[in-house]
């Protein structure tokens, strides 16, 4: 039976010996000598710290953006730049191989469509998301492969004054999907490695569209170890329940809601009561004032449970957290956001909503459970970048963004510590018969939170078994 024993870690301030068998921490004492099954994992004083879990990301999307061309801030500034990196991305591969490109703005080349892609690379299929995973950008070549049917389009595909495609699609992933299956399901391995080499033990997919084809794909990537951390998967109400795998577990309905185009308030609480007698709780992407008000009143209206969750809350003025108080619902929020579009947000958002951003303290001190996803691959899926922009607040040119609501590096750390079913209400004990799930840190933590960064994890383990290590 192979265990691990961690020697000379940092626990809460104190050196100690952890030994890791059966998926838990069997032993935790000042000095413990090796077993023969021990691996033994020399600490060096290290931090020795409750695994991080990412509480809103999207796996699949973010293994496919991993293998994209980048299209926008801070990769592709201007039209000239975008132009550029298509036409290089375009020279390795052939006409039949589609470009698929990620993290588009405006602040680029303004609002593209089908006839500004054709003019930057004509020669290959192109389809571009835009950062905000609402919008698809589509060239003439890419839209053909559609094969879109005469007046049949779904309300999400944007016509022109002659009924013809723009090229220009709004939240139709689901539809764009089952028109593009002949693309290969991405291989979740290398965002698997890539989260363990940040600590990340657990994450929530947050992804509205997931249902039955999803879920199977993940727990194939969970048998094979491609996907080696703990997974709580939102989707629709389709999403199966049953599974044979113990760290694979069905979460929230996802129900993005989109201020241009609201739902009735009777149709939104049949979801959440539909949702809640499944035994689900909603998960609202709110973004804007008027979503995030929709959503609170619906869930009032309905019956809240502590397992409903605002996702975002990017706007959240005082009367709003007031409301926010009276209900057990958690916030999960991407601090990370505050550095990757802050300047933006300076330019873009009302002034009356800035104060109010991407919130932090203002939530702790109302009491109301908060935690943190990064929203990859939306945003950059670092945790300690997004810790660390917590601690900051500041925009990746410098401006500060209400730093009143900033987090201590505990506060921060935290955000990622809590409980995948139970985002923002404690975090899961260093102690005997816990499950291991865990990250060891280069450092002491006095040391570490002076600068929370990712290249300070020396180690990490899920359910007492090493998914990653820094061999350097």
């Amino acid at each position: 039976m192979k265990s691990f024993l961690i020697r000379n870690a940092e626990i809460r301030g104190q050196r100690a010996c952890v030994r890791l068998r059966d998926g838990r921490m069997a032993r935790m004492s000042s000095d413990l000598s090796p077993e023969p099954t021990d691996q033994v994992i020399e600490a060096n004083g290290g931090a020795l710290l409750p695994g991080l879990r990412d509480h809103h990301i999207h796996l699949l999307a973010l293994a496919a953006a991993r293998s994209s061309v980048r299209c926008g801030p801070p990769e592709v500034e201007n039209r000239a730049a975008l132009e550029q990196a298509l036409q290089q991305a375009a020279a390795s591969r052939t006409p039949e191989n589609p470009l698929r490109g990620v993290g588009y703005h405006e602040s680029v080349a303004g609002n593209l469509d089908r006839q500004s892609l054709d003019a930057m690379l004509g020669s290959h299929p192109v389809r571009i998301q835009h950062r905000s995973g609402a919008l698809w950008i589509l060239n003439s070549l890419a839209l053909a492969l559609l094969e879109l049917p005469n007046g049949s389009a779904p309300p999400g595909v944007e016509l022109d004054e002659s009924g013809q495609p723009t090229g220009r699609i709004f939240r139709e992933d689901v539809w764009l999907r089952a028109r593009s299956n002949k693309q290969p399901a991405p291989d979740l391995s290398e965002v698997g490695s890539l989260l363990a080499a940040y600590g990340v033990t657990g994450v929530c997919d947050a992804t509205p569209s997931n249902s039955e084809d999803e879920w199977g794909l993940f727990a194939r990537a969970r048998r094979s170890g491609a996907l080696p951390q703990k997974l709580r998967l939102m989707g629709n109400e389709r999403l199966p329940a049953a599974t044979d795998d113990p760290h694979l577990e069905r979460g929230a309905v996802k129900f993005m809601l989109d201020e241009n185009d609201l739902p009735e308030a009777d149709a939104l609480m049949e979801v959440i009561r539909n949702a809640h007698q499944d035994g689900r709780g909603v998960a609202f992407h709110c973004v804007t004032r008027s979503e995030l008000v929709v959503a609170l009143d619906a869930l009032e209206r309905a019956g809240p449970l502590a397992m409903d969750r605002i996702e975002h809350a990017s706007v959240t003025p005082p009367d709003l957290l007031d409301w926010m108080k009276r209900l057990p619902i958690a916030v999960v929020t991407q601090p990370n956001f505050l550095f990757e579009r802050g300047d933006a947000y300076l330019q873009e958002v009302e002034e009356r909503d800035q104060p109010w951003l991407y919130r932090c303290a203002g939530f702790l001190e109302a009491q109301v459970p908060l935690a943190a996803g990064t929203d990859a691959p939306f945003g950059e899926p670092d945790p300690w970048a997004a810790m660390q922009a917590a601690v900051d607040r500041r925009s990746a040119l410098g401006h500060a963004l209400s730093p009143e609501e900033a987090l201590s590096p505990e506060q921060a750390l935290a955000l990622f510590q809590s409980p995948l079913e139970e985002p923002g209400r404690g975090t899961s004990p260093l102690a005997e018969g816990e499950p291991a799930d865990l990250v060891l840190l280069k450092s002491p933590w006095s040391k570490a939170r002076d600068r929370l960064e990712s290249e300070g994890v020396a180690a990490t383990w899920v359910a007492g078994e090493k998914i990653w290590h820094d061999e350097a």
